[in-house]
Order: C-alpha cells, then structure tokens, then sequence
C-alpha cells in the first residue's frame, strides 16, 4: 500500500465519482483511478465502494477506512511541514514605521544598524501618519517607528531622537523671502497653507505659537503630508510653517527661512509597546544613542 493509493481512494470517496476524482482531482485516465482502488482493496482485503446509478458510495468498511486515510495522510502533511521548517526555519520579522517623509533621513542608518547586527532577519517598513503608526504601535502590527509623542494610545513608550526647529517654507521669489528671518507677524495677511488634523501634535504646536505670538491667521488652505504643503505653497503662492526636515524635499521654486527669536520645536520620537518583549526591539533600543549619532553627524 502507497500514499497514492490513500489519496486516490479519499479523492474518489469525496467526489462520489471515479470519472470527477480522475479528471478534476488526480487529473488521471479513469482505468487507471479504477486499477488503483481494486489493488487498494486487494491489499486491504475488503470492499471499500460500490458503483451505483448515482455513482460511487463508500461500503461500511470503506467509511472506516476513510477515517484513517484521513488521518494518516494528514499525518505525513504535517510530517513534510516540520521537515521543511528545521530545513529552511522562517526568518524572524521586525516591522519599523516611519512618520511619512522621515524615511529619507533615518531609515538607512536604522536598516544598517538592524541588518549588520542581525543579517538574518526580514524588515518590513511602513510609512504612513503619526497617529496611525501609533495606533499600528498598541496592536502589535508595528514593532517601533519614528512618529510624534500622540497622546490617548495607551501602553507606548517614547525615546526621544532629536528636536525639529519649524521654519518658514515659501515659493523662492515671494517678497518675504528676501528677509533672513522671518517673524509670525510677517505672515499675516498673506496666504497661509496649514498643517491638517492627520498631524495633531505638530498643529497644535504650530496653533500655540502664532497665539503666543499675538497673531491671528486663517488657514487658506490645509496639507495633510510635506509634497502636499510643497505644492499647496507653489501653487497657491503661500506660506507655511513646517518642521526642517521639510527642508529635505524642498521643490527649485520653494525656500526656508528660519523663525526670528527662538524658533518652537517638535519632537520626533521612537515610539514602541512597552508589553513588546522583541529581542529584536530590544538591541535596538540599545543602539539607538549610535544611531542619532550617525544621522546628526550626515545631517552636519
């Protein structure tokens, strides 16, 4: 008795049908299906079917056998499974986030630190908003990613990588870009592109300034990542306040300035679960002094 005389025989026994278990199942000659279940029979020494008018059913002792061909074949599946993870074992996932835009700046010194320390380890990236990286965070599809301090996510824990000076981002031959700092009075009346509510914390930041700053500005219009405030800014001739990594996708057309006086900041963070008991997260969590380190010095 073979395996393939068990898969026959459940194949046959689940279509009912010698002519359908041929064709559509064994894509076998059906002469050749009828061989192997009489030599199945012969070899365990009892009828297993019968043909009938509407096809083929399972005799008492073909019931019985079913069950156990069932198992058995299930069996050595499971068997060939193990084999087959001792022999090529899965590669241990780590998952990193990025606040969109960030990529540019910290995702090749992170991917180097991870992948010259741990080479057999599969990375993923996402880059999406800081909100939904945190909340990707709290259920556990995020290991750890570049993001804002988002507060109301329970359960994360912050590391502080650097502190973003915001700066004035306007078209190149605007007249406030002939001044060498500009004060957040100098931006009223002119056409202000606003940070939308995907980024609560850096709009709350930039919200609190031009209060503190005594000034008034209705947002002309809203930009809900950094190319989309790039081209909101061309396009319509304004002016926004972006953190200055912005400075890294600055379009021929578009310029920075920075803030008069002292400029407010927004925190970029390492956000990750405090539950997140990765050894993976763990080393790098323990590397992350050197990889501040490494991107300031590319930065200088």
């Amino acid at each position: 008795m073979e395996l393939r005389h068990l898969r026959y025989f459940v194949a046959v026994a689940e279509t009912k049908s010698l002519t359908l278990a041929a064709k559509e199942k064994l894509h076998t000659s059906q002469p050749s299906l009828s061989r192997q279940i009489r030599d199945l029979e012969e070899e365990v020494g009892a009828q297993l079917m019968t043909r009938t008018a509407r096809g083929v059913e399972l005799t008492p002792s073909g019931r019985t056998f079913l069950e156990h061909a069932r198992t058995v074949l299930s069996q050595v599946g499971a068997a060939a499974e193990a084999a087959r993870r001792v022999a090529h074992p899965a590669k241990p996932c780590f998952t990193m986030g990025f606040l969109t835009g960030h990529e540019l700046t910290w995702m090749p010194e992170a991917l180097r630190i991870l992948r010259d320390e741990l080479p057999n380890i599969d990375v993923m990236i996402s880059s999406q908003s800081s909100p939904l990286l945190a909340d990707g965070i709290s259920k556990g599809k995020i290991d750890a990613a570049f993001l804002r301090r988002e507060k109301g996510v329970p359960g994360l824990a912050f590391r502080l990588l650097v502190k973003e000076p915001l700066m004035v981002i306007l078209p190149s031959d605007h007249h406030l870009a002939t001044l060498k700092t500009i004060s957040a009075r100098d931006l009223v009346g002119e056409t202000f592109v606003a940070v939308s509510k995907t980024a609560p914390v850096l709009r709350k930041i930039i919200d609190n300034y031009l209060k503190r700053s005594g000034v008034n500005i209705t947002p002309a219009h809203e930009a809900d990542h950094v190319t989309m405030g790039m081209s909101l800014i061309v396009s319509a001739r304004g002016v926004g306040l972006l953190p200055a990594y912005a400075q890294n996708f600055l379009f021929s057309s578009v310029t920075s300035r920075p803030l008069k006086g002292v400029a407010p900041t927004v925190d970029l963070v390492l956000g990750y679960r405090k539950s997140n008991q990765s050894p993976i997260l763990k080393l790098f969590l323990s590397r992350l002094d050197a990889l501040v380190t490494r991107v300031s010095k590319k930065a200088q």
